[in-house]
């Protein structure tokens, strides 16, 4: 299986809020969506699934034109931010309802439900409605309901935003697991580049409805095509630094370091995150971050230096990555 969108575009009265977007997502492949909001990450989505129409350009899946086929017939497996569970259902009844409604006989509607039940690891669950079940359990009965479609590709829109920072660490693996391993097209939306990172093959950055850049999650952040890649992607944001010359360089913040002679700081705030630590200077060249050791004391007097290597360098006027 495979997706490919050409040349998309949708419009919204006389604003296009996703112009030109090519993309390809082939089997087994995870593609993350991210961007400011606005950027056209849902949009996206929502033209796939055929819920919106575009107004430019085609959408393939495996090598066949489905720009105009109904929603209900591009076999789309989605999973929402919302769980979209009915209240009044049992998580079985839940999963069955799809299975009815595409004319699955009951015999092998019940055996199917039962293995996925078995599958995100529910059967306990089965006859409780969603009231009953924890925000991770009723996300895990969603996704369920997905698999069960047996579709062609995957499309999820920010299904862990719901969720606290503890359990979408515990569900990202098992996530994996359940629809990456399905061997199917997966694109993800979120607005968490730290689950972007966690979870995608590559990442498709939007900005203002077009694509930016789109690249393995490691070399996003080492090679940003763009000074807002570099800005959007890595926390703590990375430093960016006057322009000079027609450019503009960035630093990583776990590039600064301690330097006799380096550039003079002042200490605005200090935050502790257990391993390490982040540092807001005040400078010369305006603020700093620095990432440091959760063991690195604070010197009588702060100066910083970083290799010119670890220097990115993009054009002032275009913004765009220069060579190295």
């Amino acid at each position: 299986m495979s997706l490919s969108l050409n040349q998309l575009g949708r419009k919204a009265g006389n604003r296009w809020i996703l112009r030109h977007l090519d993309l390809c997502v082939n089997d087994g492949e995870c593609l993350a969506l991210v961007g400011p909001s606005g950027c056209g990450k849902s949009t996206t989505l929502r033209l796939i699934a055929g819920l919106d129409q575009p107004d430019e350009g085609s959408i393939h899946i495996n090598d066949q034109d489905v720009t105009a086929t109904p929603a209900l017939e591009r076999k789309v497996g989605m999973v929402f931010q919302s769980y979209a569970l009915f209240p009044h259902l049992s998580v079985s009844a839940n999963l069955e309802l799809g299975l009815k409604v595409r004319g699955i006989p009951a015999q092998e509607r019940q055996q199917r439900v039962r293995q996925m039940l078995h599958v995100v690891q529910l059967e306990e669950r089965a006859n409780q409605r969603p009231s009953q079940l924890s925000g991770g359990q009723r996300q895990r009965v969603a996704l369920a309901r997905a698999l069960l479609r047996d579709p062609h590709l995957y499309l999820l829109d920010e299904p862990m935003s719901n969720l606290d920072a503890q359990l979408r660490e515990e569900l990202r693996p098992e996530l994996r697991r359940l629809v990456l391993n399905d061997r199917k097209p997966v694109i993800y939306v979120t607005h968490d580049q730290h689950e972007a990172m966690a979870m995608a093959d590559r990442i498709a950055v939007l900005r203002e409805g077009r694509l930016e850049q789109i690249a393995a999650p490691r070399e996003l952040y080492d090679t940003p095509g763009s000074l807002f890649v570099a800005m959007f992607i890595g926390r703590p944001q990375i430093n960016v630094l006057p322009p000079e010359q027609g450019v503009v360089k960035a630093v990583r913040p776990e590039a600064l370091r301690l330097q006799t002679g380096g550039v003079p700081c002042q200490l605005m705030h200090r935050e502790w995150l257990g391993s390490s630590q982040i540092w807001q200077l005040q400078s010369p060249l305006g603020l700093l971050r620095l990432l440091t050791s959760a063991e690195q004391e604070i010197p009588e007097s702060i100066q910083v230096g970083w290799s010119s290597s670890d220097e990115h360098r993009f054009s002032a006027d275009s913004g765009q990555r220069l060579p190295d």
